[in-house]
């Protein structure tokens, strides 16, 4: 069954240009005129990827990844920027709102594609992988008292391995799952956006990941947020 492709965009040529290529490329492609009408395809179809315009009526891209990402069923979903803004601050932005890839407008149909598989392919990966450890997870739990020596042990050098984590940290985390921007994890912890922006970079460097979302994907696979 081909993996499913949402494009949002409120330019209908771009919309055509970008489903047409990954629907010759062996995706289904569902398309929306902006994020209002995205939100409903999401819940409706559960598409595998997001491929999503900054600026369009209703509701702006920015937006768009917020509310996606406050649903759990939907943290993982890679999500891809398109824009013609390039400015720095801008990009920030739209990593803070919690997209996998920001690919600035104009751009070859090629380059995205390429992007979508290697997003695709480490999603793909990392599903199975956390299916696995449910999996594991679930035989411990029904397993004989045999098993019971290991299963402590592994909670043990989890609990050592994350130990570090400070209780402001903590509370990072959790609203960094949800979406959260910078500048409203600081209105919730009565924190600067610029003290906020230093604990998600102790985050990181404690777990050694490279951005927001493998974090994100990071805390839900090891249990570290609820």
């Amino acid at each position: 069954m081909p993996l499913t492709i949402l494009v949002v965009d409120d330019d209908l040529g771009t919309r055509l240009s970008i489903s047409d290529y990954l629907e010759l490329s062996g995706y289904c492609v569902i398309t929306a005129n902006d994020g209002q009408e995205a939100l409903v395809l999401v819940d409706e179809y559960h598409p595998d990827l997001i491929v999503t315009d900054i600026v369009m009526p209703q509701m702006n891209g920015y937006e768009l990844v917020r509310r996606v990402r406050q649903q759990p069923a939907f943290r993982l979903l890679p999500v891809i920027l398109l824009t013609a803004r390039t400015k720095t601050q801008e990009r920030i932005l739209g990593y803070q709102s919690g997209c996998d890839l920001y690919l600035p407008k104009p751009f070859e149909l090629e380059e995205l594609a390429a992007a979508i598989r290697n997003l695709l392919e480490r999603s793909q990966i990392i599903q199975s992988e956390y299916r696995f450890s449910h999996k594991e997870d679930l035989g411990i739990s029904t397993s004989t008292a045999v098993d019971i020596p290991n299963s402590l042990s592994t909670q043990i050098q989890k609990s050592q391995q994350f130990s570090s984590l400070t209780h402001r940290e903590q509370q990072v985390l959790e609203l960094l799952t949800h979406g959260l921007s910078n500048a409203e994890m600081g209105h919730q912890l009565h924190l600067s956006p610029r003290t906020v922006e230093k604990y998600v970079s102790s985050l990181l460097r404690k777990t050694s990941t490279n951005n927001r979302a493998e974090l994100v994907r990071f805390a839900i696979k090891h249990g570290l947020v609820d």
